[in-house]
């Protein structure tokens, strides 16, 4: 027998439990949520359990009534909403602000206490559904219900326009209460500051900058009106960053901008007796200063200051380089030109910022009427030779370096720098000859100066003219060291030996020197010539000088400082008593123009009357006697009479050195021309001029018809050929 077993199968079932859900649950449970939203907004939320809140909330959307716990508190805020409307239109006068923003903290704060009892909701049925959550509604409903209320919105926009309007106009007002307003504004979103705020600030502002600029500017001068502008685009800056958005500053500041500047601008500066002129010639820099702050905020601001500067320079320098009276004085003339200069660079470093706009607008305008006179080069080189003569003794050396700086700015604006050259040249030599120059280091600083400025070719042979100078001490030292023993009891003799083409020689007639001069510059002459074989020496009496002791009737005696033709002139008198003007130019051989200067320096220049003429005038003529002025008498023992000094050319010496500049630059066209055609081989007439003239132009400014008579000589010297099928085109002949 056997026991069978029988197994038992079975299986696993849930715990079944139903759960009864109160038919009335919802309603229950949202009524006593809505009680705690009325206590809140009444202020009674001290006796709530938020916790129980928290979990009553929690329970209705977790049994799926998120849709009637949100639609409750839409209506509930709403209902208390209203309310608060009615009582912040039943506010009178100044209250309306302190209610609406009393009910906006009230509104806040029970906000934030039922956003947190829903905040399971915000964060299940809100996010799912997506629609606004707590605090996003209950700043929508205060938007909607309270400020766009019809009787709320515009009289709220006008308290705030108001506000401001009498804050413009100098009230007092209660800026934190404004700043919590805007501030509510701003909190319930940029479109409602913007549209319910902004968009009408800007409109009502434009109005009333645009009346007022309007009035001021009838009865202000310039200065004035812009001290006002000034004064409220800092206060309407000011209002933005105490109680408005901070996006507001740049568009409250255009319209302050458009309204009182750009609109006013070329009255402003045209304005009479004040405007940009007037500031200009009494030099207010404040006023300056301020206008270039201010239109440097408008479009087109700066142009216009721009445009009327150049105005004014080129007519008041234009006036000045055309008035007969500056014209009389070189010096006047160039120094009205550096007080100019000094006083618009000063306008543009301390009032424009030192804008390169306003630079090049001085250098261009400096450049234009500068070049309106052909006498400027003349009297930039003579103004430089009064300063190296006697004008910077005593002065420091960095005076002297600020002073030559100026100078060559002056020489920058120079569109013909070659005849410049050719009047430095002639007065550099005067001064090296005669030994007048006050500072051998500005005379050395001002060269480098000039070849950094145009390179070694334009100063090589003003640097030769120096080591001329050095040699010729060297030279007279190994004369007299040879000869010295010849010539103890003789007059002493100082040659300058002169190298042919780095000099300003012109040619000069013969002269006939004293006998014991001839005989000593013969014996120099042999010296020299037995030094330096292949050397050919011409003597340039006209631009020697001498040294003479003259003793006169009572007793006196005195040393004359003359040129060379003077001293052939007076040396006559020791073997004669009278002497004929004829008599004198037969003897002496002196040009008939140098003879009579020489005499009307010796015998018509007071103080210096060392000669008596018959009959006495202050013209030479042929018939004219001379005689030595026995009275003669001076304070100084050393009497200077003649002395070489640059003085301004008289109209044939003017047309003389323009034909020699003329001359000159023929050559320099030529090489220019060459230099374009080698690198281009075949180019048009317009391009050649273009290119010629770009090439010259640091060192003068080339005529289009000189520079087409060049291009012929070329082609006649087969330099340059015209092309076979086209005649406008030139080939370069290699």
């Amino acid at each position: 027998m056997g026991n069978e077993q029988k197994k038992r199968t079975g299986t696993m079932e849930a715990f079944k439990h139903k759960v009864v859900v109160d038919p009335n649950y919802a309603d229950k449970t949202w009524k006593i949520l809505e009680h705690a939203i009325n206590e809140i907004y009444d202020q009674n939320a001290s006796g709530l359990s938020f916790e129980e809140l928290y979990r009553n909330a929690y329970n209705m959307v977790l049994h799926k009534f998120g849709d009637k716990l949100y639609s409750g508190l839409v209506a509930t805020m709403t209902s208390h909403l209203q309310t608060m409307c009615k009582q912040i239109e039943a506010s009178h006068g100044n209250e309306f602000l302190e209610t609406l923003n009393g009910k906006w903290n009230d509104h806040n704060k029970a906000l934030h206490m039922i956003r947190d009892i829903l905040m399971y909701m915000d964060r299940t049925y809100i996010a799912s559904t997506g629609i606004t959550p707590v605090y996003g509604l209950g700043l929508n409903l205060w938007r909607d219900v309270v400020i766009h209320a019809e009787n709320n919105q515009p009289r709220l926009q006008n308290t705030i326009l108001e506000l401001i309007y009498r804050e413009r106009n100098g009230e007092v007002m209660n800026r934190g209460l404004m700043r919590t307003t805007i501030k509510m504004l701003m909190d319930l979103g940029p479109l409602v500051y913007q549209e319910d705020f902004e968009s009408l600030y800007l409109k009502v502002s434009a109005d009333f900058y645009r009346a007022e600029s309007q009035e001021f500017i009838e009865v202000s001068d310039c200065g004035d009106y812009l001290k006002k502008a000034e004064r409220r685009l800092s206060e309407e800056i000011e209002r933005v960053s105490h109680y408005l958005d901070a996006t507001t500053e740049e568009k409250i500041t255009n319209v302050v901008e458009k309204e009182m500047i750009a609109n006013h601008m070329l009255r402003l500066v045209h304005m009479e007796n004040s405007g940009l002129v007037k500031l200009f010639l009494d030099d207010k820099f404040d006023d300056l200063r301020r206008m270039y702050k201010l239109f440097s905020r408008v479009s087109d601001g700066l142009s216009t200051i721009r445009k009327v500067m150049i105005s004014h320079l080129r007519d008041s320098g234009k006036q000045l380089v055309t008035d007969p009276e500056k014209l009389k004085n070189r010096v006047e003339f160039v120094e009205s030109l550096l007080e100019k200069r000094d006083k618009y660079d000063k306008i543009i470093n301390s009032a424009f910022n030192n804008d390169k706009i306003f630079q090049n607008a001085l250098n261009s305008s400096f450049e234009y009427f500068i070049n309106l006179s052909t006498r400027s080069p003349e009297f930039i080189s003579l103004f430089i030779d009064d300063k190296l003569r006697n004008g910077l003794k005593g002065v420091k050396e960095e005076d002297i370096e600020t002073t030559l700086d100026k100078v060559m700015m002056l020489f920058r604006y120079l569109q013909e720098k070659d005849i410049f050259e050719k009047y430095y040249k002639q007065h550099l030599a005067k001064r090296l000859l005669s030994g007048k120059t006050a500072c051998d280091d500005a005379e050395r600083s001002l060269i480098i100066k000039l070849k950094t400025e145009c390179g070694y070719q334009f100063t090589s042979k003003l640097e030769s003219m120096f080591t001329d100078i050095k040699t010729s001490q060297d030279t007279m030292r190994e004369f007299y060291a040879a000869c010295g023993s010849e010539l103890r009891n003789g007059p002493t003799l100082s040659v300058q030996v002169l190298t042919t083409g780095s000099w300003p020689m012109q040619s000069c007639g013969t002269c006939n020197l004293p006998p014991e001069m001839s005989i000593l510059c013969e014996k120099f002459r042999a010296y020299y010539l037995n030094i330096h074989t292949g050397r050919r020496l011409s003597w340039h009496t006209n631009m020697g000088t001498a040294d003479l002791r003259a003793s006169f009737g009572s007793g006196q005696k005195y040393e004359l400082s003359v040129t060379t033709y003077q001293m052939c002139i007076l040396m006559l008198f020791n073997n004669a008593d009278r002497l004929t003007y004829w008599g004198i130019e037969q003897v002496t051989e002196i040009p008939s123009s140098e003879l009579k200067r020489s005499l009307q320096s010796l015998a018509c220049v007071k103080g210096k009357n060392v000669l008596r003429k018959e009959p006495m005038s202050k013209n030479i003529g042929d018939d004219d006697v001379f005689s030595v002025n026995e009275n003669f008498t001076s304070k100084l023992h050393k009497v200077k009479i003649g002395t070489v000094a640059a003085q301004k050319e008289s109209e044939p010496e003017k047309q003389e050195t323009r034909q020699r500049v003329e001359e000159d630059r023929k050559p320099q066209i030529e090489a220019a021309i060459v230099r374009v055609m080698k690198s281009r081989k075949v180019l048009d007439h317009n391009n050649i001029i273009s290119e010629v003239t770009k090439q010259l132009q640091p060192r003068f400014l080339a005529n289009p018809v000189e520079i087409k008579k060049r291009i012929e000589s070329l082609i006649e010297r087969d330099f340059l050929a015209r092309d076979n099928k086209d005649r406008r085109l030139y080939r370069y002949m290699a």
